[in-house]
């Protein structure tokens, strides 16, 4: 009796391994596609522009974080004139509109979704697009916008204190490459709100008047529904902030997968399938590297698998080739970011975690991640000098400059998890 439950527990188990090693492989595939043949010539340069200054509007949403809206509407260019911020509540910012949500404002839309409804409805505009920013977003290198229906702008988080993060950030920056190849989709898989345009009649046709806790993405599947959509990567690689804590980035990673996984049914049946298999693996993908190494450790912990032991190595190869489009994305801004590959197993566990965590407890309630004051950044960051982050002019890009001895002391402090 127990040899019967003994060889049903092995075969549950290799059951459990081969489904996580197919669905992880087909995942890896089509990310290499992705990446390598759809996403060919399909990013517009910052400079190839059609749209100028005169034909965009910046909102920059927020709840009341007036003194991190601040250092983001100082870093609009000076000649973008027309700046409008949307808060919960009332705060003082100079150099741009400022709008609030009043309290008894109602719509299907809930949290951010409620006040990017509330403004498109009351904030008067006659440019040809809204440009979305976060309230941590700050804008480099921008001189305009293509001609697109919608218009992601690329995007590299900044350290804030926590180098597991922002290590975390470059294997994302990494993975997300993908989305360059959204453009030939009929569906854009996702999109990131931290900095996107929106044509301005194609805002008021879909609305923002939905309840998600994605709101981005849940516009862009809405207006792919309605018609046909043209979606386009700009590469400005605008900054914003990595999470100042793992728990932090966890949270924020549960919310991406649950919205997206919630909202799935604005996609037609193939894409939905698609997706699904996509989010399946990506909660499951914290095992890979896992399995890899209980079965090159422990070579009798799973019989006869030769075969995946060869082919669970090559995949766990393939983590580092995305940590290297990461460090290649931010290659020109930064070179810490080569601290990454080494830890590469390690951040993709902790980046995708919150998916699995996601997977098995899906939250419905928007969070607001944790910002910290440009500031305290400047103070933190080893790369940057005071005033080089609160004086940057949106026109220009952010090369990170090391400071070899604060880099040392902030990678003592930091790197413990504990410590995050």
């Amino acid at each position: 009796m127990l040899e019967v439950q003994s060889e049903l527990a092995v075969f549950v188990l290799l059951m459990f391994v081969w489904t996580v090693f197919v669905l992880y492989s087909a995942s890896v595939f089509t990310w290499f596609v992705e990446v390598l043949v759809l996403a060919w010539r399909q990013t517009i340069a910052a400079g190839d522009v059609v749209y100028g200054y005169d034909d965009i509007q910046v909102r920059i949403i927020t709840i009341d974080a007036a003194d991190i809206v601040q250092s983001t509407v100082n870093a609009v260019p000076d000649d973008l004139a027309d700046v409008r911020v949307v808060a919960e509540k009332p705060i003082s910012v100079e150099g741009a509109s400022v709008h609030v949500v009043p309290e008894e404002f109602t719509c299907t839309a809930t949290h951010k979704g409620r006040a990017l409804e509330w403004a498109r409805r009351e904030i008067p505009c006659d440019k040809e697009f809204v440009l979305y920013l976060d309230e941590d977003t700050l804008m480099a290198n921008f001189e305009g916008l293509p001609e697109s229906d919608i218009v992601q702008i690329t995007e590299l988080p900044l350290y804030t204190g926590s180098w597991v993060t922002y290590l975390s950030e470059v294997f994302r920056i990494g993975y997300q490459r993908e989305q360059r190849a959204f453009g030939r989709f009929s569906f854009p898989l996702y999109a990131w709100g931290g900095g996107i345009a929106v044509r301005t009649s194609l805002e008021n046709e879909i609305t923002w008047d939905s309840k998600t806790i994605t709101e981005d993405t849940d516009f862009a599947w809405r207006a792919a529904s309605a018609s046909d959509l043209d979606f386009t990567v700009l590469n400005c690689k605008f900054r914003n902030q990595a999470p100042p804590s793992v728990m932090t980035m966890l949270k924020q990673r549960r919310r991406w997968f649950s919205g997206t996984r919630q909202d799935s049914d604005l996609l037609p049946l193939h894409y939905q399938t698609f997706l699904q298999f996509r989010l399946v693996a990506w909660g499951f993908s914290p095992l890979i590297p896992l399995i890899t190494v209980v079965t090159f450790l422990v070579p009798g912990a799973l019989p006869d698998l030769m075969l995946y032991r060869v082919g669970s190595l090559v995949e766990f190869a393939t983590l580092f080739v995305v940590t290297g489009v990461g460090v290649a994305s931010y290659w020109s801004e930064s070179k810490l970011t080569l601290l990454a590959v080494p830890w590469t197993p390690i951040l993709v566990v902790l980046n995708t975690a919150g998916a699995l965590w996601g997977f098995v407890s899906p939250v419905e309630h928007f969070t607001v991640t944790t910002k910290v004051s440009l500031e305290t950044v400047e103070e933190r960051n080893p790369a940057f000098e005071s005033g080089s982050l609160t004086q940057h002019d949106g026109r220009n890009d952010l090369p990170e400059q090391l400071d070899v001895d604060r880099f040392s002391s902030e990678l003592r402090k930091s790197l413990p998890l504990s410590e995050d």
